[in-house]
C-alpha cells in the first residue's frame, strides 16, 4: 500500500482547515484533471493575458484566445514577436501564431507552437460572444479590489 504524507505532519503540528471540501489539492488528481480536461474547459485554461492598454480598456485581466486574435509572444526564442493566432491546438495546449514557423529539412514550412500563457494579446476578435463575456468579466470584477479608493 501507498504510504501518504498528510498536510498536518507537513505544516510543523498545526493543522489548517481546507478552504474547499471537494476540491482535491492533490498534485496527482490535479495534474490527471488537467491532462484529461474536455474541450471546453481547455478553453479557459487556454487564456492569455490582455495587453495594458486592453486591460485598462475592458478591466478585464485574460481571456480565453481565439482564432484570430492578434498576439505578441513575451517569452522564449520568438519573444517580441506579433502576430496573427492561426490555430489554437487545443489537444496539445498550444497556438500557432502567423510568420512563427520553421522549415524542415524537406523544405516544408511548419509553425510553431506556443503556449498561450507566452503571450499576450493585443488586439481582440469581438463579436457578441466576446463582447458579452468581456461585459459579465468586468461587472463580476467590480466587488473586488480593482478599483483603488484613495
Amino acid at each position: 500500500s501507498r504510504v501518504g504524507v498528510h498536510r498536518a505532519s507537513s505544516s510543523g503540528g498545526s493543522v489548517t482547515m481546507k478552504q474547499k471540501a471537494h476540491v482535491t489539492c492533490s498534485r496527482r488528481k490535479n495534474r490527471k484533471a488537467h491532462f484529461t480536461a474536455p474541450s471546453h474547459i481547455r478553453r479557459k485554461i487556454m487564456s492569455a493575458p490582455l495587453s495594458k492598454d486592453l486591460r485598462t480598456k475592458y478591466s478585464v485581466r485574460s481571456v480565453p484566445i481565439r482564432r484570430d486574435d492578434e498576439v505578441m509572444i513575451v517569452r522564449g526564442h520568438y519573444h517580441d514577436r506579433e502576430g496573427k493566432v492561426t490555430q489554437c491546438y487545443r489537444k496539445k495546449f498550444r497556438i500557432h501564431v502567423e510568420r512563427v514557423t520553421r522549415d524542415k529539412a524537406n523544405g516544408q514550412t511548419v509553425p510553431i507552437p506556443i503556449h498561450p500563457s507566452k503571450v499576450v494579446i493585443t488586439k481582440l476578435k469581438l463579436d457578441k460572444d466576446r463582447k458579452a463575456l468581456l461585459d459579465r468579466k468586468n461587472s463580476a470584477g467590480k466587488g473586488k479590489n480593482s478599483e483603488k479608493t484613495a
